[in-house]
């Protein structure tokens, strides 16, 4: 709990928002880390639109991160960013691909994206009444996470507007489905 917060918040309140703003830290710290991994480890005839298309994700996740971090911080708790804190206290299982496809990569990272922004909505309305800073921090990553999510989905989508990985609820299973939907198309 902070000894001290913002002004016109009580301290509980400045804790309240740290602790839901910490879930956040280390679900980018994760994203960013995925999506570097993805970068690493993508393979396939769509390689280099893929592998140039996540660096800007990348990037702009980092600021995400940097401005989260500095909130907690001024709300007067310590931000934990080390590994260690972020796995033992994540909700969600690693990524599970390694090297992969394009193909393959996006539709698990079409499952990750969700996860992501769900969760992010969530805490977005945690904080509309507790702190609009916070909250319009929030929604400003909404806005930039949803439209990263578009992109990946662009690659998934047919021309009938249909999401190969619609009926997906694991990333292995989005990664298959994903395949399989190129696989009908070619």
């Amino acid at each position: 709990m902070p000894r001290y917060t913002v002004p016109s918040m009580t301290v509980d309140e400045g804790g309240q928002v740290a602790a839901i703003l910490q879930q956040r830290l280390h679900s980018l710290n994760d994203l960013h880390l995925t999506l570097k991994h993805i970068h690493w480890n993508v393979v396939g005839p769509h390689f280099i639109g893929v592998h140039e298309m996540l660096d800007p994700q990348v990037d702009a996740v980092r600021l995400m991160v940097d401005a989260i971090a500095e909130r907690i911080a001024t709300l007067g708790v310590a931000p934990m960013g080390t590994p260690g804190a972020l796995v033992a206290a994540r909700t969600w299982d690693d990524y599970h691909l390694g090297r992969a496809t394009a193909i393959e990569h996006l539709g698990a990272l079409d499952e990750v994206y969700q996860g992501v922004i769900t969760d992010h909505r969530r805490a977005a309305e945690d904080t509309e009444k507790l702190d609009t800073v916070t909250n319009d921090l929030l929604v400003g990553h909404l806005h930039e996470l949803e439209q990263f999510h578009w992109f990946v989905r662009a690659h998934l989508e047919s021309a009938s507007g249909a999401l190969s990985t619609a009926d997906a609820e694991t990333e292995v299973d989005a990664a298959s489905a994903a395949r399989k939907g190129a696989k009908a198309v070619d």
